[in-house]
């Protein structure tokens, strides 16, 4: 049976999310005569072409392409021009994020789970070393204790693991749930806070560099602090309009690398990234934090600052990005230990159902459901 659809609503739908024609007409070759509006497509062909384009299939048989908005407050900025038109993907991202933190807040009301003090607990005109000394010392962030680590990396999993232990949802995921097949971009956004007091949430975009991971999840944390809802797009090195963001930037940079802690280790030498090397594995964080906080103590010029940036972020983006692993150690990382741990439990106790967790675990098999639960120490 073929079905009316206007052809405008399909291009809307294959443009939406970055599909050039060409793409898509080895699996639908009358696309072009249907975007013409020459063919009908028949309602099979149009539900396989919805899911292709990840689009609601009710979305196709409106009148006229639906107007989407983020659900939340967007910080992103190109240019200091506001960046529009959501991906699918993100989206999709914010929903089910919303959509634990929803259960979770319902959770911890049920349990008489104390709200967290610190969300919202500061503002614009709070000195952003105080703020960044006040959030380590919630978080348990100890400098000399995390001098001792091997690598940044493992600190950023230390990082990650404080922020959890201390109320924060932390969500690391690189793919719409856990679809393998849709990677999220790290030059749509970076990171985003859906801020609660029983259920603060942070998620960091997986598919971004492990450099660059350890400072959105601090300029997030920054974001709780104010209890500001939104959607960021930042790096060490970028200057927002945005008061906020600006602010969180600071907030973000001290408490990763307190600006005296870095002048009283800096050594002048000929060799700048003989220096930023050796200071990235001093404070275990990025080499691109380090040049950020190198010019903020004054020690090189913005042009030498923009010069070495650059080559670093070159190199850095060589480096393939993670991926793989242990699934369960993917899965926990991917829901947040605290979120998972805690829908577990209140599911094996018959509080939720098995269909609504596996729902917002993003699998369907019981057996994945008992093994995650298992390396979390939850069965």
């Amino acid at each position: 049976m073929r079905v009316e659809v206007k052809p405008e609503l399909l291009r809307w739908a294959r443009e939406r999310t970055g599909f050039h024609i060409q793409e898509l007409v080895k699996n639908y070759p009358q696309l072009p005569a249907w975007e013409h509006g020459v063919i009908r497509p028949t309602l099979r062909q149009i539900e396989r072409f919805a899911h292709k384009v990840h689009a609601p299939v009710g979305y196709l048989f409106l009148q006229e392409p639906p107007v989407e908005q983020l659900p939340i407050q967007d910080f992103r900025t190109i240019g200091n021009r506001f960046i529009g038109h959501p991906s699918p993907d993100l989206l999709e991202t914010i929903y089910i994020c919303q959509q634990r933190q929803e259960w979770y807040r319902d959770y911890a009301r049920s349990i008489g789970e104390t709200p967290c003090s610190f969300v919202g607990a500061t503002n614009l005109t709070d000195n952003v070393e105080t703020v960044a000394t006040r959030i380590r010392h919630a978080l348990g962030f100890d400098l000399d204790a995390r001098r001792q680590l091997r690598t940044w990396v493992e600190a950023l999993r230390q990082f990650v693991e404080q922020a959890d232990s201390s109320g924060v949802l932390v969500m690391v995921n690189g793919v719409v749930g856990s679809n393998t097949h849709r990677k999220l971009d790290p030059d749509e956004f970076r990171g985003f806070t859906l801020s609660d007091k029983l259920a603060p949430l942070v998620c960091i975009n997986g598919s971004d560099t492990k450099s660059a991971q350890m400072f959105t999840l601090a300029h997030e944390l920054a974001h709780i602090w104010l209890g500001e809802t939104g959607l960021s797009d930042l790096e060490p090195l970028s200057s927002p309009s945005n008061q906020i963001e600006k602010w969180c930037n600071r907030v973000a940079a001290e408490i990763l690398v307190p600006l005296v802690a870095l002048q009283e280790e800096y050594q002048m030498t000929d060799e700048l990234t003989d220096e930023v090397s050796r200071l990235a594995r001093y404070f275990k964080v990025s080499t691109l934090v380090i040049l950020r906080r190198i010019y903020d103590a004054g020690y090189i010029t913005q042009e030498e600052l923009w010069k070495a940036y650059r080559q670093e972020l070159e190199r850095l983006q060589v480096i393939t990005r993670g991926s793989g692993g242990n699934f369960y150690l993917t899965q926990a990382a991917r829901v947040g230990k605290r979120f998972a741990r805690a829908l577990i439990a209140n599911t094996l106790e018959g509080q939720t159902l098995h269909r609504d967790a596996f729902r917002l675990l993003g699998f369907s098999k019981l057996a994945t459901f008992r093994e995650l639960g298992h390396s979390l120490g939850v069965v």
